[in-house]
């Protein structure tokens, strides 16, 4: 018998069926037998029990083996190899109390192994533990057998030899698993703000109406109020792949539309004074929408402007030495006051005075005075009233270079013990409430001096909940996207009354994706207001020991979509202060608001020359009565003839947006690099006038922006889920853009080019998102005929294009798949609907690049003792991405549209992805190295 399980303890592994043939031939009771008449006799043990474990792979096996007593069997071997068990044995387990005794013999065999020969026997117990603790029982088991403290004391001890980390990763498994969980510390998930919706439309109504009476007539009634299922499939429908030729709506709706499109109809043939008249109406009409009257603003004082002609901030509040700066008198948090007394104010520093740095030659563009008007015309919920000091005093970008972060070994393993310990030692908890917006009448909670003081309330803020655990660690949690429960991501806060050279660490405690560019070298923002006034006004990365990883706070299944047991995520940070009484501002990435677009907006409108046609047209108002802009640009006529006159007529549009998702800001900088490149004095510049009619919305979620929404609109919903069917009430940006589209389609001008312009989180570098027919059908298990197949390669040429000129974009990351979760974005409806072949998403990356000149080489010193030639290491580490390299891939997107006017002209599409000498002759002029 000995020698016959030794053979089978050889063969059995490499037979699939082997545990099905064991169990028929009646084997499975006469290895078991064995065992219990041999449990002395480790020579005979040893075969047998991998004979066993080999049975136990099949779970039906493992059934019938735990009904016959094997469980208990195991632990009186304590030998616990078999690598699978069922949810029956673990209740077993715990049913015949082996839990603490199996916690015992670990700790046991812990103390005794101390020069960790026997770690296979110790990894077995942590490893039925592991599995005992997949069910609810085991886990309360565990818990009731004081298995978190064990598991962490014992797990602490291992961490300074490496070889045992094997061990300390099962324990931490463990004790994860094992925590309790906890809801979030909030009154609850839906955001602190709300926006009454009063608008309801017919057509919505009777689309409900119609939804019931069609599922109370199915057979399936449990269906009727089922949430929908995301199908992230490739989509197999050819009749949906090729786009229609006509879109849905009568002319007669578009009419309309005919005054957004002044240029198409033209004919400049009006006398000087006329021309002046007109000139001076736009400046007049441009001045009413961005230049707004200081009560625009609710809450906000008229009298008196707040920003001196001296370029300085008269404020009567001071914070840690620095004046606060405000709008006006209300509406946002006053936190330099006493919350007993509104509009309280300090006396002592009735004239305090913050000097602006002069930053005008770095920042062209930007005013800050300029910037405070604009506010003042901005609309939010919670009416703001303050002005954060980045936006305020503008942002330069770094001249230095901000590689990824490298991840030290463990520090994800560290900060998750960390979190254990608040269990283990909950006396050392403060549990301190130090900032909360679901109180409105004062969000920041007074103290001695001892804590943080936190702030979101100004434009594009996020930051709900603010609690201090320990001295100097803090617990943040993010303010959902209004009229939604979820998308938490977008975060921007003030930090003040911190101490110098004291590490803090911040856990933003209620992420929702389940992996972030955090984990690959990502850092997050921070801008330093003393480090402004020296004249540094600028965001540089920051944080150490950063990482993301799935915390022990429960998501309601509502907040889920429907999906139970899920968990949100932490981000977690350290950082220090170098400035003593400082006001330093943390960001998920570069901010970018509604009011900075149209303080831009505003400078460009001064740059234009007479040879540019630029013209501003206010497409509609959100929700909240903010206005979305409609930019035109090209190139005035070289004449009045009626040659010039038709050219200029006929030149291709081009069809440009961006910012429907509010968190992705680098967006909006590559959309003003985009526009800065149009309106610059350059021959390039003035080539691509002369070729494209430009029509740009840069940005098409005004009230996410303003709010600090990540994701959504003020309706709760994903606006670039709303291009098949928007509302006209609900989505007004969406259908209004939509149908500026649909107008061109109707006259024959559908534009060359659509490009959305978005940013991606878990991506490194650029990238586009296409629409082609036969790269799909490729991904797919579609029979199609070569009919079907036949389709223009010029949906590749552009991404091509920008592969060869842009240093940031990758068009191995590109995809031209069509899937059916997309197919209500803009990229596919207006593929589909509109029938422009060249319709993309062009994602930039929040993190940073990993190739060519955005790699760097460093030098990395090594620990060990190796030979004095190779003590330096060379390294190639990827940068960080920054808004100089945001704004340069605006202006490289501009460079290839005026190549592609080149070469479109060419049938042989295949030739042209191939002329990459061609492609990189003016490369020069538009990359500005970061080297």
């Amino acid at each position: 018998m000995l020698q016959l399980h030794s053979l089978l303890a050889k063969v059995g592994p490499k037979d699939r069926k082997f545990g099905v043939k064991a169990r028929l031939s009646g084997a499975l009771n006469i290895t078991v037998n064995l065992i219990k008449q041999n449990i002395q006799n480790t020579k005979l043990l040893l075969p047998c029990l991998q004979v066993l474990r080999a049975y136990s792979t099949n779970s039906v096996n493992a059934i019938s083996l735990g009904k016959n007593g094997v469980v208990e069997l195991m632990f009186k071997i304590v030998a616990p190899y078999s690598k699978k068990n069922t949810k029956t044995n673990a209740r077993r387990a715990v049913d015949g109390g082996h839990v603490p005794v199996m916690l015992a013999l670990y700790l046991d065999w812990h103390r005794n192994d101390t020069r960790h020969r026997y770690m296979l026997i110790r990894k077995g117990f942590l490893v039925c533990l592991r599995n005992i603790t997949n069910i609810k029982l085991g886990r309360k088991a565990f818990i009731e057998a004081d298995g978190m403290r064990i598991l962490y004391n014992s797990s602490t001890e291992c961490l300074p030899v490496r070889t045992l980390d094997p061990l300390v990763n099962t324990s931490s498994l463990i004790m994860r698993k094992c925590f309790p969980k906890n809801r979030l510390p909030l009154p609850t998930i839906k955001s602190a703000f709300h926006y009454h919706i009063f608008l309801i439309s017919v057509s919505f109504v009777i689309s409900i109406l119609c939804l019931i009476f069609v599922k109370l007539n199915s057979p399936n009634m449990n269906a009727v109020f089922l949430l929908p299922i995301q199908n992230d499939d490739i989509e197999t429908d050819l009749n949906k792949l090729h786009p229609k030729k006509s879109p849905s709506r009568l002319f007669e709706e578009l009419r309309v539309y005919e005054r957004f499109f002044l240029e198409l109809s033209e004919d400049f043939q009006v006398s000087a004074r006329t021309s002046l008249w007109v000139e001076l109406l736009n400046i007049a009409t441009l001045n009413d929408i961005f230049l707004a009257p200081a009560g625009a603003l609710k809450g906000v004082k008229q009298e008196g402007s707040p920003v001196s002609a001296t370029r300085h901030i008269q404020s009567p509040l001071l914070l840690g030495g620095i004046a606060a700066r405000r709008v006006g008198g209300g509406g946002g948090s006053n936190w330099g006051s006493d919350c007993g007394s509104e509009g309280a104010e300090d006396e002592s520093v009735e004239g305090a005075v913050l000097e602006v740095p002069d930053t005008a030659l770095l920042l062209p563009l930007h005013d800050p005075d300029l910037y405070v008007e604009m506010v003042k015309g901005t609309n939010s919920v919670p009416q703001y009233a303050e002005v954060a000091y980045p936006d305020y005093f503008g942002h330069v970008a770094p001249t230095f270079r901000e590689p990824l972060l490298d991840r030290v070994y463990g520090v994800q393993r560290s900060k998750i013990f960390q979190d254990i310990e608040r269990l283990i030692h909950p006396n050392d908890i403060l549990d301190k409430v130090v900032y909360d917006l679901d109180i409105p009448s004062c969000p920041v909670i007074e103290d001695n001096g001892e804590s943080l003081k936190f702030n979101s309330q100004f434009e594009s803020g996020n930051l709900r909940k603010a609690v201090q655990v320990r001295k100097y660690e803090y617990d943040l949690v993010l303010n959902s996207d209004i009229n939604s429960n979820h998308y938490h991501q977008w975060f921007y806060f003030e930090v003040s009354g911190m101490r110098v050279g004291t590490m803090y660490r911040f856990n933003i405690i209620n992420c929702e994706k389940s992996n972030s560019q955090f984990n690959y070298g990502m850092q997050v923002l921070m801008y330093s207001v003393q480090e402004a006034i020296s004249g540094r006004p600028r965001w540089v990365r920051t944080g150490t020991d950063i990482c993301y990883y799935k915390n022990h706070f429960a998501r309601s299944s509502i907040a889920a979509g429907g999906q139970k047991g899920k968990s949100y995520y932490t981000l977690t940070f350290s950082t220090n202060f170098s400035h003593k009484d400082d006001v330093c501002y943390f960001a998920y990435h570069y901010p970018y608001t509604y009011s900075t677009l149209k303080m831009h907006l505003s400078k460009l409108e001064a740059l234009r020359t007479p040879e540019i046609y630029l013209r501003q047209d206010v497409l509609c108002e959100t929700l909240s009565g903010n206005s979305c802009p409609l930019l035109t640009i090209t190139a005035m006529p070289e004449s009045n003839s009626n040659d010039h006159i038709c050219q200029f007529r006929n030149r291709p549009l081009i069809f440009l947006s961006a910012r429907v998702h509010p968190g992705e800001t680098n967006a909006s900088w590559v959309m003003k690099g985009t526009l800065e490149f149009l309106m610059g004095p350059s021959p390039l510049a003035a080539s691509l006038r002369e070729a494209y009619i430009f029509k740009i919305v840069p940005m098409l979620n005004p009230d996410g922006v303003v709010n600090g929404n990540h994701r959504c609109s003020l309706s709760g919903e994903d606006l670039n889920r709303q291009w098949q069917n928007p509302n006209p009430e609900l989505h007004p940006t969406i259908y209004h853009t939509k149908s500026l589209l649909q107008y061109l389609a109707h006259i024959q001008r559908a534009p060359l080019v659509f490009c959305d312009y978005h940013g991606h989180s878990r991506k490194k570098n650029v990238f586009m998102y296409g629409c082609s027919v036969k790269e799909t059908v490729w991904q797919s298990n579609i029979s199609a005929t070569s009919s079907d197949l036949q389709e223009d390669l010029g949906y590749r040429t552009l991404p091509k294009i920008l592969s060869q000129i842009a240093p940031a974009f990758s068009m191995a990351s590109c995809s031209f798949v069509v899937e059916r979760s997309k197919e209500s974005t803009a990229r596919v409806v207006v593929w589909r609907e509109i029938g422009v072949q060249r319709s993309y998403t062009m994602e930039s990356t929040l993190c940073g690049c990993d190739q060519g000149k955005y790699k760097v080489k460093v030098f990395l010193e090594k620990k060990k003792k190796i030979q004095a030639a190779d003590v330096l290491g060379l390294l190639k580490i990827g940068l960080q991405i920054g808004t100089r390299e945001l704004e340069e891939m605006g202006a490289q997107f501009c460079m290839a549209l005026l190549r592609l006017k080149r070469l479109t002209g060419l049938r042989n599409h295949q030739h042209l992805l191939d002329l990459e000498s061609d492609i990189i002759g003016t490369q020069s002029k538009v990359v500005r190295s970061v080297m």
